[in-house]
């Protein structure tokens, strides 16, 4: 702090002051150069008249004493405060001894509790109320020394107070600096100084008078300082006392410490050095150990080329991939770094690329000889161990798409099988010449049915043992993919049955490692438990890296001694998934794997039904399929669903190319199938006559067959002697038919279609729909011939008679008669959710019906017009009975002859009665019209005796005895 020429006091020993303060004389000090200080002038005076620079000012400092020692006013925390510490330090060792002496923590003894605030819990609760107590006399009565320092203290400290208050504020104000210009202006008014004049006697007053104020100030705050530096001269003449006392201690502690060291140093040339070195030899001799053993296996991995040539040398692929794993892996985690090995590891990736190219080749050329060879005579499954093992290095190097593979091999066997069986059929068919017929499409159309379809049946039986191979094949592979599957959850398995054991291991080592603590701290070298204890571990990890030394060293030699153990691969095929499980698939990969391969054998079916598919539109191309008769179409759509059932069984898979193509060509069949049935029932229609036909005995044991349950066209019997002779009546369930021949050919046409349909159940919708039009073409036709008198101009009647009426409505009943059974047949070949199908039977039944009354309608009708005619000529006169009468009941009589012997008995009265309903009604309007009453008059007794006539000749006629004429009902009733 800079000093004035007034010195401010300081402790003297002797007493040449006031109150053992003495103030310094004033000594005048010469003028001399010194650096300016400004100071501000708090009392500036006014400015003179006179004008001086600021350069011939006076110094406001020359004036001032010469610095002493005596000037000093730094205490001794200041001194030993150290400016390199972010914060200030209690403690001064760190002068002597630097920072690390004090900061350096100290670990804390293992035999010293570690004491804390519940230790203390007991007595803190017994002192309790007395603390309280205590506390509170000394705010109620305090000490009387305490309140005479105190009072002193507040005197002294109101004085200091006032004497401060004399100092201007601006030089207590913390932002305070002479550099400021306005600050500078405001404490030295230089324009007071600044005349023209130069300096004057006011000049130089005033100067000094200024000068003096501000000594006054620095005197006032160093009076103030030294007062605050009195208060608490006490404690600082105690530190500077004990610091005497404590440099004696450190002496003392000093020459401790030195015989403590000495006795350390003996301590550890008698008891530690030779233990220390015994441990160093034991770790010089592990390291020797473990140098021959990295030696070693440098030497089995030097080795490991000539190792992995050999083996594919033998085609080992599992044994090489498996050798240049290990051989990697020791190379990753226990011969990195080394100079001499720093190729060896891209040599032995190019040699895994390579591996893998021979493999995908070796897997090639195996799926070409397997597939091509001969399907006859030879086992399933070529060189099983061979497959295995490529599958399983595929397998371990990811390759998993060695399957695409196997699907286009696949798929060139097929069609070769195609060819190889077109080549062998037509070397025994001796009209083809294969020189000028080359394709196989036009070889195959080239011949017969017979030969096509023993050609089909040779491709189908080819396909099938070629399925039965490639099933055999795929199911080694998956039981490849299955065993590593297995190994993937024995291993899930150990380890978590290891997982318990291992835990309970690592918690042993870790109090194994906290005992032997204190031995670990006496044989190491370093200051630290800690790191004694991290050594301990590395020497334990470093012993398990020497056992897998060993165990990689044995691995490998154990794949150099065996370069030859193929057959031994299956059964080590666990253990080398087990050291190559970081590059086999994960087990989702694999279980794509699985289903890749159930869709390869899907596929296989697939292939092998587009194959057929190309044979069976090869051969119908030119249409020959469609003209095929209805037994060799049943035998092709047999083989087809015999094959699709057999390639179903073997692979699981439902295949719709063979049937879709089945499906085509039964279509075109059935097309075919129904237009030649239905020209052929249109010409008989044409040529029908509508009389009545004799019935052969084949057309009769036909509807006995239908009749026992069996819709099947029975075999053709060749004409014997004995054979029986036509009926004139078709006996159907005890009832007799008159029917014509187109009928009894519409019967055995209709049992075609049943036939088909039992035969080829694919077709029954469409054959359903193809035989509900032929009945509706029947049905249709058939009244256009009769009903629509079209037989007149088609066939040559002359008239369409009575007789032919009921003869085909018998026909119709009889047809109607065969739609429930047609129906049930067709019912048992549908699907459920085909039944709405069979609605179209029940829409012919009613067209049926409807046609069958329309008939029995037309001959009311005819009779009607008949009773019209006669009886608008009827008068009541004698001779009785009148020849209207007789007329009337001769035309009864032809109808009757002519019905009678064709229509059922109950058809034949029901008609009756509308036809004597017709005459009744005509009867009752002509006796209206010539006024003839009930009344018992003569015309009433002749009308009586016309109508007993009528009545007489009707029941007189075969079934119509219990004809109830009611003739009462011609009289009108009477008002």
């Amino acid at each position: 702090m800079a000093s004035s020429h007034s010195s401010s006091p300081v402790p003297r020993p002797s007493g040449g002051g006031r109150g053992g303060i003495y103030h310094k004389e004033r000594e005048p000090s010469p003028p001399r150069c010194r650096p300016v200080r400004s100071l501000p002038d708090v009392c500036p005076k006014e400015p003179t008249g006179e004008g001086r620079g600021l350069c011939d000012g006076p110094s406001v400092v020359a004036e001032h004493d010469r610095w002493t020692v005596y000037s000093s006013k730094v205490n001794l925390p200041a001194a030993l405060n150290d400016p390199r510490l972010a914060k200030r330090e209690s403690d001064f060792f760190t002068k002597t001894w630097g920072l690390d002496f004090a900061e350096t923590e100290v670990m804390p003894s293992f035999y010293l509790p570690n004491i804390t605030r519940e230790h203390f819990g007991p007595y803190l609760q017994e002192t309790a109320q007395r603390e309280r107590i205590h506390e509170r006399c000394k705010t109620i009565c305090p000490n009387k020394d305490d309140v005479d320092a105190v009072s002193s203290i507040t005197t002294n400290h109101d004085k200091s107070r006032a004497e401060l208050e004399q100092v201007p504020k601006i030089f207590m104000k913390p932002e305070f600096a002479l550099e400021d210009p306005t600050t500078f202006n405001a404490v030295l008014p230089w324009s007071h100084f600044n005349s023209a004049g130069g300096k004057s006697s006011r000049d130089v007053a005033s100067s000094k008078l200024l000068q003096e104020k501000l000594s006054h100030y620095l005197d006032v705050v160093e009076v103030s300082i030294a007062r605050q530096i009195s208060l608490r001269s006490e404690a600082f003449f105690h530190a500077m006392s004990s610091q005497h006392e404590l440099q004696d201690r450190l002496q003392e502690t000093q020459r401790a410490v030195a015989v403590l060291r000495g006795r350390t140093a003996a301590i550890d040339r008698v008891m530690c050095q030779g233990p220390l070195r015994a441990l160093r030899t034991a770790l010089t001799r592990n390291n020797c150990v473990k140098l021959h053993n990295k030696l070693k296996l440098m030497a089995a991995v030097h080795q490991t080329q000539p190792t992995v040539q050999l083996l594919l040398s033998t085609s080992e692929f599992v044994g090489a991939l498996e050798l240049i794993a290990t051989t990697k892996e020791v190379l990753q985690q226990e011969l990195q770094g080394i100079h001499s090995f720093r190729h060896l590891g891209s040599q032995l990736c190019e040699l895994e690329k390579l591996i893998d190219k021979m493999m995908v080749e070796d897997f090639s050329m195996y799926a070409r000889s397997d597939l091509n060879r001969s399907l006859k005579d030879e086992p399933q499954v070529l060189e099983k161990e061979r497959l295995a093992s490529l599958v399983f290095g595929l397998l371990r190097q990811r390759k998993l798409d060695f399957l695409d593979i196997y699907s286009d091999e696949m798929i060139m066997a097929a069609k070769a099988i195609v060819a190889q069986c077109v080549a062998e059929s037509v070397l025994h068919i001796e009209e083809i010449d294969t020189e000028v017929v080359t394709k196989l499409a036009d070889q195959m159309r080239l011949m017969t049915f017979p030969q096509w379809f023993e050609l089909l049946k040779s491709v189908f039986d080819s396909f099938l043992l070629f399925l039965q191979r490639i099933k055999a094949t795929l199911n080694v592979i998956r039981n490849v993919v299955l065993e590593v599957l297995d190994s993937y959850q024995k291993n899930r398995l150990l380890e978590e049955a290891s997982s318990e054991p291992a835990g309970q291991e690592s918690s042993n080592v870790q109090q194994l490692l906290q005992g032997e603590a204190e031995l670990a701290y006496l044989t190491h070298e370093g200051l630290f438990i800690s790191d004694a204890l991290s050594e301990a571990q590395q020497q334990q990890q470093q012993a398990a890296v020497q056992d897998q030394n060993s165990v990689t060293g044995s691995r490998i030699q154990q794949g150099r001694a065996e370069p030859d153990s193929g057959t031994r691969e299956s059964a080590s095929r666990e253990q080398s998934f087990m050291s190559g499980e970081n590059m086999m698939p994960s087990e989702l990969e694999l279980n794509r794997v699985l289903n890749n391969i159930q869709e390869l054998l899907y596929t296989a079916s697939d292939v092998s039904h587009d194959r057929c598919v190309k044979v069976l539109t090869a051969r119908a191309k030119d249409g020959s399929l469609e003209r095929l008769s209805s037994a060799e179409f049943v035998c092709l759509s047999q083989a087809v669903d015999g094959f699709i059932k057999d390639t179903e069984e073997l692979c699981g898979r439902r295949s719709v190319s063979l049937r879709g193509a089945l499906q085509s060509q039964a279509n075109r069949f059935v097309h075919r199938f129904h237009e030649e049935r239905k020209t052929k029932l249109s010409l008989l229609l044409d040529n029908e006559r509508w009389k009545q036909a004799e019935v052969p005995a084949e057309f009769q044991d036909l509807v006995n067959s239908i009749a026992d349950g069996r819709i099947t066209l029975p075999e053709r019997k060749t004409p014997g002697p004995d054979d029986r002779k036509p009926t004139e009546f078709l006996l159907v369930n005890g009832q007799k038919y008159a029917v014509v021949g187109t009928v009894l050919l519409l019967i055995r046409i209709f049992l075609e279609y049943c036939q088909c349909v039992t035969d080829i159940p694919s077709i029954a919708t469409d054959m359903l729909t193809r035989l509900s039009d032929l009945l509706k073409h029947f049905n249709s036709r058939s009244c256009q011939l009769v009903l629509g008198a079209g037989a007149l101009q088609v066939v040559g009647l002359k008239t369409i008679t009575t007789k032919n009426l009921a003869l085909a409505s018998r026909c119709l009943q009889l047809v109607v008669l065969y739609i429930p059974v047609i129906r049930a047949h067709f019912e048992t070949k549908l699907q459920p959710k085909q039944f709405s199908v069979l609605r179209h039977f029940d829409h012919i039944t009613k067209d049926y019906n409807d046609h069958i009354a329309e008939i029995s309608a037309k001959l009311v009708a005819i009779m009607d017009s008949l009773f019209e005619k006669v009886l608008s000529k009827y008068e009541v006169k004698a001779p009785m009975p009148s020849a209207c009468f007789r007329n009337v009941c001769k035309q009864m009589a032809k109808m009757h002859e002519a019905i009678n012997e064709l229509l059922p008995e109950e058809q034949t009265l029901m008609l009756f009665l509308r036809i004597n309903a017709s005459f009744k009604m005509h009867l009752k309007r002509q006796l209206a019209r010539l006024g003839v009453v009930n009344d018992g008059g003569p015309q009433h007794g002749l009308v009586v005796v016309d109508v007993a006539f009528y009545t007489e000749n009707i029941q007189a006629l075969k079934s119509l005895e219990r004809l109830d004429l009611n003739m009462a009902e011609i009289w009108e009733q009477k008002r």
